[in-house]
């Protein structure tokens, strides 16, 4: 419920604070007194954007501000979704400064508009004019049935789920696509794979193969520098082991002179040692080393593979041949294995469209027990409004597709007169007839669900007196259970009203100010009088307002 609402430094509003109760409020004013600038500013306040045309003075900020009481609107989760302090009492504030920047507060925390909006929408419902023409689109007509059907919490799960399966059939569309792509490129990648797998690839290979090759290349010098080594070091006359035996035996009979002679000694000894070590590794390799074309050409072979493969993959390491080879195994593994994987992934898909065709059942069915009895209080509702012949043809069909709100098409139409086709409402129903059909729908709403506040703009606009006597009565019958605004030139309607608010301008020290205040019954007498004949108040005009009142 709207507690009060403050604007400041509005339009032609220097400063207003207005108090509002529960029940039905009517608001009256003559045209071009400022009731548009009370719901410019408003708007403001429940998120939209502002400019700084809206400035009073550009020197100054334009502050509005509403109070609303929140009790019954079950928000307690919104507010901890976007991290504020909850009140029963909230208050939402909105800054225009003179930079032209814009701030908004909830309860003095800093929100965005989007956040500012979608509280806005859940606290009021402004309906105006140009809001009538929502009567002929077809989501409004979905929420209208939905919100009659208690659909609210199984469309949230549905719209979930779709987003679900539409990120599952994406992921399988694209499995698909990199099946087709993947064939093409699946035999190439086979014999990459096999030619990498068929060489000897491993680190330190190459510097191995290229060793045995120089080796095997060049056994025969080998071969003869390991027999001239060998004949060095074991020739009886000059050879080098038996000098060194002679150079032992001299450096033995020195060892017992002294300190110094027996370290000489030592170093003889490990010497003779390592060249008697070498004399027997040079015979060992001797014995071993022999040629073999065969396995010459083996290595050849092998080396010739891996410097192809380097220069056919444009690397220079063996590590990143095997790296490559490990990257083709892959996408061959996952060409040869796409298909179960598109299988498992079929089947999610099929699982949700399972769910989703499961929750779309129960969503249609709702909508369609609900039809008869929305066709039947809509019809009765018009009767009383002055549309006796009204009807509507409401019916719900399956289509294939899955789309935002489930799989049900929807015709709504609407026939006003007896013998007149069936049609779209946006093409057969007048401005007055759509006003009185989108009272009549917000009056069935008002008793299925709790409603935010309502605030009608002009709804009554091209009807008569005699209909507008009854929307004013309907608009009283809907304030038992919400709180109800109307703005109206109809004294009929304003005459329904618990609350009577005046909107006027005054004119002082030469600048124009819209006003607003609270008419006493003295007051509203006078108002609807000036309504029904004008500024000139006659006796008639007087007794009709107080016959419209009692």
């Amino acid at each position: 419920m709207l507690v009060s609402l403050s604007i400041k430094n509005y339009a032609l509003i220097d400063h207003l604070h207005v108090s509002f109760t529960n029940g039905f409020t009517v608001i009256t004013g003559e045209t071009g007194a400022g009731k548009s600038i009370l719901l410019g500013g408003l708007a403001l306040v429940l998120g939209k954007r502002a400019d700084l045309s809206s400035l009073r003075d550009e020197e100054q900020k334009c502050v509005i501000e509403a109070d609303f009481s929140i009790a019954k609107y079950d928000l307690i989760s919104f507010f901890k979704e976007n991290d504020l302090d909850y009140e029963e009492n909230t208050i939402i504030r909105r800054e225009i400064l003179p930079s032209g920047k814009s701030r908004a507060f909830i309860n003095d925390s800093p929100v965005n508009l989007s956040v500012l909006s979608a509280l806005g929408d859940s606290l009021i419902d402004v309906h105006s004019q140009n809001q009538t023409a929502q009567l002929g689109d077809n989501a409004y007509q979905f929420k209208v049935i939905d919100g009659l059907a208690a659909n609210g919490d199984l469309l949230r799960e549905y719209a979930n789920d779709w987003v679900l399966l539409k990120k599952e059939s994406k992921a399988l569309e694209k499995l698909i696509q990199a099946k087709q792509e993947g064939i093409k490129e699946h035999d190439y990648n086979t014999f990459l794979l096999q030619e990498l797998e068929n060489a000897p690839l491993k680190e330190g290979i190459l510097e191995e193969l290229e060793e045995q090759y120089e080796q095997l290349n060049n056994v025969e010098n080998i071969m003869e520098q390991l027999s001239k080594g060998h004949q060095l070091l074991s020739d009886e006359q000059i050879g080098i082991l038996h000098l060194l035996v002679e150079l032992k035996q001299v450096s033995s009979k020195l060892a017992g002179y002294g300190s110094q002679f027996s370290a000489l000694n030592d170093r003889v000894q490990s010497v003779y040692i390592e060249v008697d070590d070498i004399f027997e590794e040079l015979g060992r390799l001797e014995n071993k080393i022999e040629a073999s074309p065969k396995v010459l050409e083996e290595v050849n072979t092998k080396l010739q593979l891996l410097y192809d493969l380097q220069k056919k993959h444009s690397v220079l390491e063996i590590a990143e041949l095997i790296r490559i080879k490990e990257e083709i195994a892959v996408k061959v593994d996952a060409t040869e294995n796409i298909d179960a994987t598109i299988k498992e992934k079929e089947l999610v898909v099929k699982a949700k469209e399972k769910s989703l065709n499961n929750l779309c059942a129960t969503i249609s069915k709702r909508r369609k027990g609900i039809i008869p009895e929305l066709k039947q209080q809509l019809e009765t509702i018009l009767g009383a409004l002055g549309m006796p012949s009204a009807v509507f043809k409401i019916e719900i069909n399956e289509t294939s597709n899955f789309v935002y709100n489930g799989k049900d098409e929807l015709v709504f139409q609407f026939s006003a007169n007896k013998g007149s086709a069936f049609g779209e409402l946006r093409k057969v129903a007048s401005g007055g007839e759509l006003s009185r059909i989108m009272l009549a729908i917000k009056a069935v709403l008002a008793k299925y669900e709790h409603l935010p506040t309502l605030m009608f703009d002009e709804i009554d606009t091209g009807v008569s007196g005699e209909i507008s006597n009854k929307m004013g009565s309907i608009m009283q019958e809907m304030s038992e259970t919400m709180q109800i605004f109307s703005i109206t030139h109809l004294p009929q309607v304003a005459s329904k009203g618990n609350h009577h608010f005046k909107v006027y301008k005054e004119d002082k020290d030469n600048v124009t100010h819209t006003k607003m205040k609270q008419l006493s019954a003295a007051d509203r007498v006078v108002e609807l009088a000036e309504m029904l004949g004008g500024k000139d108040l006659s006796d008639s005009a007087i007794a009709h307002a107080k016959q419209l009142l009692n």
